[in-house]
């Protein structure tokens, strides 16, 4: 194997710092203007790259975003097993709290609203997401009914877990504290 062939398998090198520090500047600019408030130019700028680099590698700031979005998302931590589907569901209410207040948090919540938006690129991001996060949990619950317990359904985790944590960070409408958390987990499994 010659050394540009070497060169060409190497995993990480420029190629994964260049989209590292595209991811990062997407997300600042999306913290700080907000969504459709910046343009290709502005991302690579702040990236430290030409314009072109990003039309050639995502062919459109729709794509871009929504690779960021994908990324950024399914890189968080994988679903809990504590033991008890309890232990699993304050474990993951615990984890999506500290995801969505933290530094880049909201910012990534509010381009997932975007996007879903913004024509079909949009919408496929969010329907990956969506099924995704559904993959997920549906493991945790069936883990939870392969040890003898009897878990609610994917929707009404959704429902009576996430969205309220989304709901009150979206909204600012009260803190995510531990007791908060927990409330919400035990009206989930009464």
């Amino acid at each position: 194997m010659d050394e540009q062939q070497g060169r060409a398998r190497r995993p990480g090198g420029r190629s994964a710092r260049v989209r590292a520090a595209v991811h990062q500047a997407v997300t600042e600019l999306v913290r700080e203007r907000g969504y459709g408030n910046f343009a290709v130019g502005d991302i690579a700028a702040r990236a430290g790259v030409a314009d072109t680099s990003l039309y050639r590698r995502w062919g459109n700031l729709q794509a871009l975003l929504s690779d960021v979005l994908l990324t950024r998302l399914n890189a968080q931590s994988p679903m809990p097993d504590t033991g008890s589907l309890a232990g699993d569901l304050r474990t993951h209410a615990a984890n999506v709290a500290r995801e969505v207040t933290g530094p880049d948090g909201l910012a990534l919540v509010r381009l997932t609203l975007a996007l879903s938006g913004e024509g079909q690129q949009g919408l496929q991001a969010r329907d990956e997401l969506l099924a995704d996060r559904t993959r997920q949990l549906q493991a945790m619950l069936d883990r939870a009914r392969g040890r003898g317990e009897d878990p609610p359904d994917v929707l009404e985790v959704l429902d009576h877990l996430l969205a309220p944590i989304y709901m009150r960070v979206l909204f600012g409408a009260g803190p995510l504290t531990p007791d908060y958390l927990d409330g919400l987990v035990d009206r989930l499994l009464a």
